[in-house]
């Protein structure tokens, strides 16, 4: 973590939750947990290189301050989400939300291994839900991080972002020309975006084209 710290800038509260939460337990047993690259968690996900999750904190840290409220969309193993909820504090709120009910559900056993607490008290919640439409019925939010690749902006994001917050997410096709943005909402409502350099993520799902492909159902289907 201090060489993170040296090459990504992540400093204060933010290198102080990334030391607080252990990588080993949201990695697959047999994974090298402190290695500086992506590791695959099952499901085609995987958790992103600890510079990345050190990047992310890092530039959303003045928004994720005591008592903000935060969304992290492609939530994962529940590794930045947990980080993210123990800079909020006790008086703030981090949904993480993910398209499949076992990464969900893998996500909320890796963090009762050690952080427990931030699922009880509710500071934490953790849900399945569609990256692209985000979670309105939270909104606004302070701050938003998005850990899959998104062709390009979700715009239910943008929209659930609150003035004076910001949104950083991997933006570019599957395999193709990606690139790390930070949004901001100023207060007077304007949006500004910022490419911040090349990346490689794995693609945000479109749960009503994975839901049709995989299992045979569209958003109009009842079971």
């Amino acid at each position: 973590l201090d060489r993170l710290a040296q090459t990504t800038g992540v400093h204060g509260a933010a290198l102080e939750a990334l030391r607080a939460v252990d990588r080993a337990d949201f990695v697959p047993e047999g994974a090298d947990a402190y290695a500086d690259t992506p590791q695959r968690i099952g499901h085609a996900a995987t958790i992103s290189a600890p510079h990345m999750h050190a990047t992310a904190l890092h530039l959303l840290s003045g928004h994720l301050r005591p008592g903000c409220s935060a969304l992290d969309v492609g939530s994962g193993s529940g590794y930045l989400s947990a980080a993210m909820a123990l800079m909020v504090g006790s008086n703030g709120h981090v949904v993480g939300i993910d398209y499949l009910e076992p990464l969900v559900a893998m996500s909320r056993r890796n963090l009762t291994k050690s952080h427990p607490d931030l699922l009880d008290s509710g500071r934490l919640r953790l849900e399945v839900g569609d990256g692209w439409k985000g979670s309105p019925k939270d909104a606004p939010f302070d701050a938003i991080h998005v850990g899959a690749a998104a062709v390009d902006i979700p715009p239910a994001l943008v929209q659930q972002l609150r003035e004076g917050g910001r949104m950083v997410l991997p933006v570019g096709p599957a395999g193709g020309d990606q690139s790390f943005v930070q949004v901001d909402k100023h207060e007077d409502g304007r949006v500004s975006i910022t490419k911040l350099g090349s990346v490689v993520y794995v693609p945000l799902v479109r749960v009503p084209a994975y839901r049709q492909a995989h299992l045979g159902v569209g958003d109009g289907d009842r079971d």
